[in-house]
């Protein structure tokens, strides 16, 4: 995950609007009455059983060993709940002239219905842990438990939700590889996989809104209102922040955060409105808390997460799916 202001966003933001916020767009959604539906328990454990699988294979930056068998075991996993998978494999010259194969991994869910939501997030991991405390571990790859498996967990248990009460719309969960891949300030080589997607996507593919997580496993998250995914998206967020507030889950924050370059950013120039679910203020952390300091660190392990952080993320995104009107 990378973060990054960008002053033409923040340009059109400070002068498209007088606080700050951009300008509400009136939500196209329907949702069912609450009484009419049944929500299905998201397992939190379940997830983070998903995100230690994860972790267990080491680094998963592209071209590692990792990376490979990891492929092999989300694939695998959705094949067990989705009604089709597909892996979208491409090549990419990245640096030092040296070619990677990539792999976004889509699953679908209700493949009959043309009424469907897209849930994503990135499994690759950061080839290189440049903020370590230790000068000679930099070049390391990071094991990402939380940027970039915590993600992948809760959408793997959302999967398996959908597999046991199927949904009355549609649902494609697609994993995108390359996110993490790129040096600091180099946009060009981030989100490989979702830029590729967007400018391949399936005829007819046309979903109505996205919702991306990232970073969502820490002990103690909080999710701001992402500023790229206001001014794109706004409709979707408040869908987000409004169901969380509903569910009384606290770490959905009220206030805004910076603005990421994240995989949402393709999408919504794709012109899939996209919001981002992300633990922003684990970047650049400047607080005496040390434990949350290791944002593209080798200390990115499991025991910075926690069941309750994946927990309170799933039931939002399970809330919202089950409350989808056809």
């Amino acid at each position: 995950m990378r973060f990054i202001i960008l002053n033409i966003s923040l340009l059109l933001l400070l002068t498209g609007c007088s606080n700050d916020r951009p300008e509400r767009v009136e939500s196209p959604i329907e949702l069912k009455d609450q009484e009419e539906i049944y929500i299905p328990e998201f397992d939190k454990e379940q997830a983070f059983n998903y995100l230690i699988a994860q972790t267990e294979f080491g680094p998963r930056n592209p071209g590692s060993v990792g990376h490979q068998q990891c492929l092999q075991y989300l694939t695998f996993e959705l094949q067990k709940y989705a009604d089709a998978v597909n892996q979208q494999s491409f090549r990419h010259t990245g640096y030092g002239g040296r070619s990677y194969r990539m792999t976004n991994i889509i699953a679908s869910f209700n493949l009959e219905s043309t009424n469907r939501i897209l849930l994503g997030a990135h499994w690759d991991t950061r080839p290189r842990a440049e903020h370590d405390p230790d000068p000679d571990r930099r070049d390391e790859p990071i094991l990402g438990a939380n940027d970039g498996a915590s993600g992948v967990a809760v959408l793997l248990e959302i999967a398996r939700l959908l597999s046991k009460h199927p949904p009355s719309i549609g649902v494609d969960i697609i994993l995108f590889d390359g996110e993490d891949y790129g040096r600091e300030g180099d946009l060009d080589q981030y989100c490989l996989g979702a830029k590729h997607f967007a400018r391949n996507m399936p005829s007819g593919f046309r979903p109505r809104f996205g919702i991306i997580v990232d970073m969502v496993g820490d002990k103690e998250a909080r999710f701001p209102r992402e500023r790229n995914s206001l001014q794109h998206a706004p409709w979707v967020v408040d869908l987000i922040w409004n169901t969380a507030r509903n569910l009384n889950i606290y770490q959905f924050e009220n206030r805004q955060g910076g603005p990421i370059y994240d995989d949402h950013v393709p999408l919504n120039e794709a012109g899939i409105p996209t919001a981002l679910i992300i633990d922003s203020d684990l970047i650049g952390y400047d607080d005496p808390d040390e434990r949350r300091g290791y944002w593209h660190t080798t200390m990115d392990t499991p025991e910075q997460c926690s069941p309750e952080s994946l927990g309170a993320v799933g039931r939002v995104l399970t809330e919202i799916i089950y409350r989808q009107a056809t």
